[in-house]
């Protein structure tokens, strides 16, 4: 069974899909603008990383090193060819903005192989993390955002992984109406393969629930995201049990090369639903 979500959040994702992956076209197809407060926003301009912020584990805050992410022909690249090993250099990408309810619209594909030196869980495994602290305040070796992560997990066919998954780094979240310290919660999705472009959507309300949808399939629901659990570094400053309901988005890259066509961002205003 599919788990279910508001009928006003159906009607939303079911706009999207009809307007052309979520930007609304006009009759000869270019970008019309709305005054809608909700509208679709690329954040993501498919020329460069404006708006973006860098945090590479064992680097300063906005240095990006060997060129690991870049744009090129209208692609967000996470591309590893300068790279002779991987280090332990995970790294996350940051849009500028802290926020709190919104649909978030990823198209991704996974390219390439991993570096031979990334830990096995890296193989084909990415993630957008969302209610994340800021770059800023990442610990220089850290090297996971407390965050919820959406995680993006391609297959092969020797390796059969879902997508849309919940890893939760220093948080814990609700699954199925209770609570769970389990770290990652693996999707109902189908399988996924090297070069094939998966959308997905993150539906976040806020404190309540994260819903992530896959090519249209909700294939996975979690709520009241907390402070807690596995990978809490110390002393952090919110205490443990504090509800998340606000903060940024981030894209990894973990050894394995990816590539993103759109990032694009709808704000949802849940005052004026109540």
């Amino acid at each position: 069974m599919k788990p279910k979500f508001s009928a006003f959040l159906f009607v939303l994702i079911l706009l999207f899909q009809l307007t052309a992956e979520g930007q609304p076209y006009s009759a000869k197809g270019e970008t019309t603008k709305t005054d809608s407060p909700n509208e679709w926003i690329p954040i993501f301009n498919g020329k460069d990383l404006d708006g973006w912020t860098l945090k590479v584990t064992g680097f300063k805050c906005g240095e990006n090193p060997l060129n690991g992410f870049y744009v090129e022909n209208g692609i967000l690249k996470i591309d590893y060819s300068n790279f002779d090993k991987f280090k332990g250099r995970f790294g996350h990408l940051f849009y500028k903005e802290k926020i709190s309810s919104y649909i978030l619209h990823v198209e991704y594909r996974f390219v390439g192989e991993m570096l031979s030196d990334a830990p096995s869980y890296c193989y084909r495994n990415s993630g957008v993390m969302v209610h994340s602290q800021s770059p800023e305040s990442m610990d220089i070796t850290q090297n996971w955002p407390v965050s919820v992560e959406v995680q993006m997990l391609g297959s092969t066919d020797s390796l059969k992984q879902t997508t849309g998954n919940i890893c939760t780094p220093g948080t814990t979240v609700w699954y199925k109406n209770k609570p769970t310290n389990e770290h990652c919660i693996n999707a109902n999705s189908k399988y996924f393969y090297d070069g094939e472009w998966v959308n997905l959507d993150i539906i976040v309300e806020g404190g309540k629930s994260i819903t992530n949808i896959v090519n249209g399939d909700t294939v996975l629901v979690c709520s009241h995201p907390q402070i807690g659990g596995f990978l809490l570094p110390e002393n952090y400053p919110l205490s443990e049990g504090t509800l998340l309901e606000d903060g940024y988005i981030a894209l990894q890259s973990e050894g394995q090369p990816l590539e993103f066509r759109r990032v694009d961002l709808k704000k949802l205003d849940l005052k004026s639903r109540k």
